[in-house]
């Protein structure tokens, strides 16, 4: 094997060796998998994929036995597909070579198909092991992807409450904050906050405050507007983006959340509980110059809200 100079950096290097996890014991199918499609597509009657470790290199590839692919090498020669229309129709197909796609546990996802007009007088064995190999790059490509869009939602949606997490919320307010400071339309940022799961944490236990705290984010989402975003931006606090609205229009939503809020909610024991709210509105000017002025000044209205009594709002420099 050829040898290879250390750099700089081998404590760092060999780190992330070993966060890889790969050891000859414990071989990943996919990079054997791999491995074979390259001897073959070369043909050379051996391809390799190691580790270095700081003495040694690991081998990570290793010969595995997936299911054995279906084939058919003419079609129209076996009774029970010579009748079908993709055989005696304008298709015309003959040849028919499929491997499954299955997932870490063996469940059958679905099938990688070859699919050729003429018929094939011989199927070698290099042929079903390229075509297995394919087959399960395949499924590891589309379980790759599907952990890829879950995380995705995870990174959009809390998990608790269905709605925007704060970082995403932050993002959406500085894109409309460009967008008003371009074309003036006007937009508020709400801030609220709940009192009161604490006690019923105390009092009924977490879940209980867990079932609290959806319950009063469903009353939240169903009072914005279509268009308006609801986020969940810590524990007991959410923020609304209410597009196209100064004002007018967000002291009425601010009413609107406080009354849904208010009513009392019900838990699984059939016990009646109740949380408080206090909203902090801060409406989009001429004179707001950064998207932190304007959160502070919700976050101060906010404040003043919450001084004053629960279940109240308080917009940004107006007297109620």
């Amino acid at each position: 094997m050829p040898s290879y100079p250390v750099p700089d950096n081998e404590a760092q290097r060999l780190q992330a060796v070993a966060a890889l996890a790969f050891c000859a014991d414990t071989p990943d199918p996919a990079l054997e998998a791999l491995v074979r499609v390259a001897a073959q597509a070369f043909g050379v009657p051996a391809a390799v994929i190691s580790l270095m470790q700081a003495d040694h290199q690991v081998f990570v590839a290793r010969v595995v036995a997936p299911q054995a692919p279906w084939v058919i090498e003419d079609l129209s020669a076996d009774p029970r597909f010579a009748t079908h229309p993709l055989v005696q129709g304008e298709a015309g197909l003959r040849l028919y070579a499929g491997a499954a796609l299955c997932d870490e546990q063996g469940l059958a996802l679905g099938t990688l198909a070859l699919l050729d007009t003429q018929p094939w007088p011989t199927w070698t064995a290099a042929q079903g092991r390229t075509l297995q190999d394919l087959a399960l790059i395949a499924s590891r490509t589309l379980q790759a992807g599907r952990r890829l869009r879950e995380l995705a939602q995870l990174a959009e949606v809390d998990t608790l409450t269905g709605l925007r997490p704060a970082a995403h919320f932050q993002a959406i307010l500085e894109v409309e904050l460009a967008h008003a400071m371009r074309t003036g339309e006007p937009f508020t940022l709400l801030e609220l906050e709940l009192d009161g799961l604490d006690a019923i944490r105390e009092g009924f236990g977490a879940d209980a405050a867990d079932t609290a705290l959806r319950e009063t984010a469903l009353r939240l989402a169903q009072q914005v507007r279509l268009g308006d975003v609801l986020a969940r931006l810590g524990p007991e606090r959410f923020g609304v983006l209410m597009r196209h609205g100064g004002h007018e229009a967000a002291e009425g939503l601010a009413r609107r959340v406080t009354q849904a809020v208010a009513a009392p909610l019900v838990l699984h024991s059939g016990d009646e509980v109740g949380v408080g709210i206090s909203v902090g509105m801060a409406a989009y000017s001429d004179a707001t110059e950064s998207l932190r002025q304007l959160q502070s000044e919700a976050a101060s209205a906010l404040g003043e809200a919450r001084a004053r009594n629960a279940r109240r709002w308080q917009m940004f420099a107006v007297t109620h």
